[in-house]
């Protein structure tokens, strides 16, 4: 029973560490039930739809997609487009997921490509791919928009003639999909639309999985040789994997933004690949392996300690300066943690395995 309670927390670590954080901060932070839940269920709207994104690559054995913020690069330039044609509300929402999907897909073909020649390494190169096109994308939106490609009104363009201004406002298409269809139980508002779309994305990742693209995902996530002797191709497929994860970043950006009403043209999308990324950690999953619960879970206490964290610090230190600092630390901190944790355990199974295999050798020359 010890045994099986110890190998629970080992497995598990990262969770319950987050849950003992939480369990302490929230009578630190004096914040009601009625409004945090109201801010984990907004949050979770906001949120959950990037980190689903994120399990196309761990399928298919690539690890953690940094390179997802491609995708919500395209979802931004889709979005300025929308802003400028004036088309709001849900048809503005609509437009803007499609129009970022020619570019998440070209990114996400980009980014695939340079991970299979850098095979091993793709975590680092998704980062590293990710300072590449944020220079392509400053210079679209700095120099390009109204320089090259005209842009219509002058409220989202700088007073110098072009370049887009630091924020676009998209008020006029505020958290549409999160009322349309939102309920509000005991004062905590339900955004029903908002939810349906995650849980329809969770369903494709269910049945996807069944596909026999999926399975290849799977088979190459496994062993790449193996799955390259069964007749898959398995760079296509990691390619393939990495566009999905891009082409539904685009997507969860565009439900982004239009939860937060603005667009910070310059900076929205440089920390939305590490958060996603920390968040699914926070909720069990590994290099290796991702399941939508951990996405769900690691959302939830992620999001409840950012919530907390800085009340909390104020609490204890009388400066909420202190809790800022200290969620952005756990959020890096986390994503290091988790990547020592998944070495560790890695280097314990093989070296297990070398014993049982010198062990076994052993045997053999004995029994001759």
């Amino acid at each position: 029973m010890s045994k099986k309670v110890l190998n629970l927390a080992r497995n598990n670590a990262v969770p319950i560490m987050f849950v003992i954080i939480c369990a302490i901060f929230i009578p630190m932070s004096g914040f009601s039930t009625s409004y945090l839940l109201n801010e984990i269920i907004t949050r979770m709207g906001r949120n959950l739809f990037l980190v689903l994104c994120l399990l196309f690559p761990i399928m298919a054995g690539m690890g953690l997609n940094f390179g997802m913020t491609l995708g919500a690069m395209a979802a931004e330039i889709a979005i300025i487009f929308v802003a400028d044609w004036q088309i709001w509300g849900v048809p503005g929402i609509v437009l803007a997921m499609i129009l970022s999907i020619p570019l998440s897909v070209a990114l996400g073909w980009l980014c695939g490509t340079l991970m299979n020649m850098a095979r091993g390494r793709e975590m680092i190169t998704g980062y590293i791919m990710n300072f590449f096109i944020t220079g392509w994308y400053q210079f679209i939106v700095l120099y390009v928009m109204g320089g090259v490609i005209p842009i219509l009104h002058a409220s989202i363009q700088l007073p110098r003639g072009f370049g887009i201004r630091n924020t676009v406002s998209l008020l006029n298409m505020r958290q549409y999909l999160d009322d349309l269809l939102a309920i509000r139980i005991s004062g905590v508002k339900i955004p029903v639309l908002t939810f349906l779309v995650i849980g329809m994305l969770c369903l494709f990742i269910v049945w996807f999985r069944r596909t026999k693209l999926g399975q290849d995902m799977r088979a190459v996530g496994q062993d790449m040789e193996v799955a390259r002797a069964a007749g898959i191709k398995v760079e296509r497929t990691r390619i393939l994997s990495i566009i999905m994860s891009t082409v539904f970043a685009g997507f969860g950006m565009v439900i982004y933004l239009q939860n937060m009403g603005n667009l910070p043209t310059y900076t929205g999308h440089s920390q939305i690949g590490m958060f996603c990324i920390a968040a699914l950690l926070v909720g069990g999953a590994s290099v290796e392996k991702a399941t939508i619960g951990n996405a769900f879970l690691g959302v939830i206490l992620f999001h409840l300690m950012f919530i907390v964290a800085p009340k909390a610090g104020g609490f204890i230190t009388g400066d909420t300066m202190v809790g800022e600092y200290f969620r952005v630390f756990l959020s890096y901190g986390v994503i290091t943690v988790a990547l020592i944790m998944y070495e560790a355990k890695k280097r314990m199974v093989r070296s297990r395995v070398g014993q049982e295999l010198a062990a076994a050798q052993k045997e053999g020359e004995g029994a001759q």
